[in-house]
């Protein structure tokens, strides 16, 4: 099932006919168990009245068991024999004993026997000619049971309570009377039948309704999809998708995806730019070092050997830059080495034997390892190189590169005394293939990408490039690396 639509509606559905089964279920249970409380309490009621007769020393046979087809009775006696019955009780189960014939009662005791013990007891009643006492009914909670009774020829389903009473006699006697279920029965049976007749109706309504809802929240999802295709199909990440009026997770989607065309077009379009600049940048120095090839190979006393060798040069510096920035473009993560900032700046300076300008370099630490940065040596190296070349290129007598430390990392601040950059064009500069106006000529200028490769490279590492004033004449560059991690 591949709609989202039809998996929510099924889902939903499931859900409603669990809920509704469970439901059911108890509302039946709790019916069923008030109904069957009220028939073992009206089977009590009939028990008691039958009781209450035999403790007032009713005979048996004259035992009065108001409507036998409602009120079933049967009575025993100590030793579980049966002593009486209601009238036209055919067959009964569920109290202990399935007869109902009435027994007998025991033997009774030898005349002289019983003389003797009406003497005794004459006796311990003092021959005073005591009231010889009535029977009881035990206030003791009945017990019940579920069971059968055939009244009259017709069988049915009883709920039987069972109380205790003692005669004059002092003969402990037990009542079974049992109320019918049937209406227990069928109210049960019209509750079920309803319900099952109801629930494909509610089903049925529940998925229609989880469809039409389903179908109308994934609208925009469908049109952000339908647009998507088509920005995919003719290229243009100029395009975005539809943004809904609410602001729920589906209008949160259409935002994210419309900043991630956003970005990708940016991306994109520098990728664009950044291709179109690389072949300018290239096409020159090709093309000078081929007509120089070509006027060497015609006039062998006209080549430039140190025009050619200054183009093979710059194009090799322009291919490394351009590696470079492709790897970075790429994710490259830079090394885990830990560096001294201030002997990889002096290393760096030292080997910088055809500046023009003398650099001056000051290195502060606090305390040892103050200094200390984690990442890569080439590319840190790199980073020092080329905002040494750029101080070099606009400097007029000086160029300063100091080290210290700062907030918990290393600075690296590059200052010369040229003419600066104007604030306006201190972010645009980090840009690849940018050079200011007065720095085009490409024999001062280069190809416009150290900046960005520093830029670039900083921010792999965690760390920071900026540019500012420094004081009247001058820029200063300020690159800040955290300390080791």
């Amino acid at each position: 099932m591949r709609s989202v639509r039809a998996r929510a509606a099924l889902g939903a559905t499931v859900v409603v006919a669990l809920a509704l089964v469970a439901a059911g279920l108890a509302a039946l249970l709790v019916l069923r168990a008030n109904l069957t409380d009220q028939a073992g309490l009206q089977a009590e009621v009939a028990a008691r009245e039958t009781a209450g007769q035999l403790a007032l020393d009713v005979p048996y046979g004259r035992l009065e068991t108001g409507d036998e087809e409602d009120h079933p009775v049967q009575v025993t006696d100590e030793d579980g024999r049966v002593v009486a019955v209601s009238k036209d009780l055919e067959a009964i189960s569920g109290t202990g004993t399935d007869r109902v014939t009435p027994q007998p009662p025991p033997a009774a005791p030898e005349k002289g026997d019983d003389d003797g013990d009406r003497d005794d007891d004459d006796d311990d009643d003092g021959g005073a000619g005591a009231d010889p006492g009535r029977g009881e009914v035990s206030t003791d909670e009945p017990d019940f049971s579920n069971g059968t009774a055939t009244v009259d020829g017709d069988r049915a389903d009883y709920r039987f309570a069972s109380v205790e009473a003692t005669d004059s006699a002092g003969l402990t006697l037990t009542v079974h009377a049992g109320a019918p279920l049937a209406a227990e029965q069928r109210a049960v049976a019209s509750v079920r039948a309803a319900m099952l007749a109801a629930l494909p109706v509610v089903l049925l309504v529940v998925a229609g309704v989880t469809w039409l809802v389903t179908r109308r929240a994934l609208r925009p999802v469908e049109d952000i999809r339908r647009e998507m295709a088509a920005i995919t199909a003719s290229e243009d990440l100029s395009r975005r998708v539809p943004e809904p009026a609410s602001r729920d997770e589906v209008a949160r989607l259409a935002r994210t995806t419309n900043e991630t065309l956003t970005a990708l077009e940016s991306s994109v379009d520098r990728q664009r730019r950044f291709v179109a600049d690389a072949s300018h940048e290239l096409r020159s120095p090709i093309a000078s070092l081929r007509t120089q090839l070509e006027v060497g190979a015609a006039h062998p006393e006209l080549l430039d050997v140190e025009g050619a060798v200054a183009d093979t040069v710059r194009l090799q510096v322009l291919a490394a830059d351009l590696l470079l920035l492709a790897r970075l473009d790429a994710g490259e993560r830079p090394g885990n080495a830990r560096l001294e900032l201030g002997a990889l700046v002096r290393e760096e300076v030292s080997q910088r034997t055809g500046d023009r300008i003398p650099v001056a370099v000051v290195v502060s630490a606090p305390e040892p390892g103050g200094l200390e940065v984690t990442g890569s040596r080439g590319q840190l190296a790199r980073v020092i190189g080329n905002l040494l070349d750029n101080a070099q290129r606009h400097a007029v007598s000086s160029v300063t590169v100091e080290v210290r430390a700062e907030r918990g990392g290393a600075v690296v601040a590059v200052t010369d005394d040229g003419a600066g950059v104007p604030e306006a064009e201190r972010t645009r500069i980090f840009e690849r293939f940018v050079r200011l106006d007065d720095a085009r000529a490409r024999d001062d200028g280069g190809a416009g990408l150290g900046l960005a490769i520093a830029r670039d490279v900083a921010t792999r590492h965690g760390g920071r490039l900026t540019v500012a004033g420094a004081g009247e004449r001058g820029a200063r560059f300020e690159l800040w690396l955290p300390g080791p991690r």
